[in-house]
């Protein structure tokens, strides 16, 4: 379960630090644990900037502190964003465009499973809610910070299970009918969608933007985390699963090779270029849930 909570802004220093104009910025959400955690802590020991954002302030803490000793990076900040709340995410990205002067790559990387219906602050169902229109405002609201650090990237971590998702804009919510891989999936497909519509809108900008399925990853996604059920399910699978940090290779890929510095509008499996299916490649869908999130966020009214 995604808990909520009352969002807060964390700031590791005091004022606005200067950033070293040879260092890519590059923000991680879901930094503090899973794949989020070992692309942050791959990143941090190549020298990039690296900004995390969390929820959980402890465990926020105790990651940074890691990152530091472990990479001997002092560029690892800690930035704190409740993704289930819409408020918390258009504070958070007031603030980041005040502390940093660019920003090179965003990698949208943090997600839910929830096998019950629950619903954001903003009173979305918490995996529509949280894993696309959270980090569908997020990207919009940086985009002039990306378009002005150009060439820049963004890396959306999806799923292979976008292909069990149908865009439901009669009960978007899952209000009606809630089975969980099916709303998962719904999520997932709207990654995909949003990537593929956002490159379009990008093109000849010199941001290009991608989506990810990093394969079957062993993590706490789909633990709920007030019962802890499905850790022994986890626990079971683990031997059929790569690492997190094997999971977190074609993030990195997509943020940083040369390779792909020129790829936008693309959709990848283990480093690999991969052709989506289905919904996610009706052009039209993809413009209707685009408006559609526009209104749900409220980006409609102020854009």
């Amino acid at each position: 379960m995604y808990q909520l909570r009352p969002y807060v802004i964390l700031i590791t220093t005091l004022g606005v630090r200067q950033v070293a104009n040879d260092k890519p910025v590059i923000l991680i959400t879901g930094a503090n644990s899973g794949m989020g955690k070992e692309t942050a802590m791959a990143l941090a020991k190549q020298n990039k900037h690296v900004v995390m954002m969390c929820r959980n302030k402890e465990k926020c803490e105790a990651a940074l502190k890691e990152f530091k000793a472990e990479s001997n990076n002092p560029d690892v900040d800690l930035l704190l964003c409740d993704l289930a709340d819409l408020a918390s995410v258009r504070q958070f990205a007031s603030v980041f465009i005040k502390k940093y002067d660019r920003l090179d790559v965003l990698i949208n990387n943090a997600g839910v499973v929830n096998l019950k219906w629950y619903e954001t602050k903003d009173g979305f169902e918490q995996q529509f809610g949280v894993n696309h229109l959270a980090p569908f405002l997020l990207t919009r609201l940086l985009l002039p910070l990306l378009k002005k650090s150009a060439p820049s990237r963004i890396v959306v971590v999806s799923s292979a299970a976008y292909k069990f998702g149908h865009i439901q804009f009669d009960d978007l919510q899952s209000a009606k009918k809630y089975r969980t891989f099916k709303v998962y999936g719904q999520s997932k497909l709207a990654n995909v969608l949003m990537t593929y519509e956002l490159a379009r809108r990008l093109k000849g900008t010199g941001v290009t933007v991608n989506a990810v399925h990093p394969g079957a990853v062993s993590t706490n996604l789909g633990i709920d985390r007030s019962s802890g059920f499905g850790k022994s399910i986890v626990r079971l699978l683990k031997p059929f699963f790569q690492t997190a940090k094997e999971g977190a290779k074609t993030a990195i890929y997509l943020a940083t090779s040369p390779e792909v510095s020129q790829v936008s509008g693309k959709y990848f499996v283990i480093l690999k270029e991969k052709k989506t299916t289905g919904e996610s490649v009706d052009l039209q869908l993809a413009k209707k849930l685009w408006v559609v999130s526009e209104q749900l966020t409220g980006l409609s009214k102020s854009s």
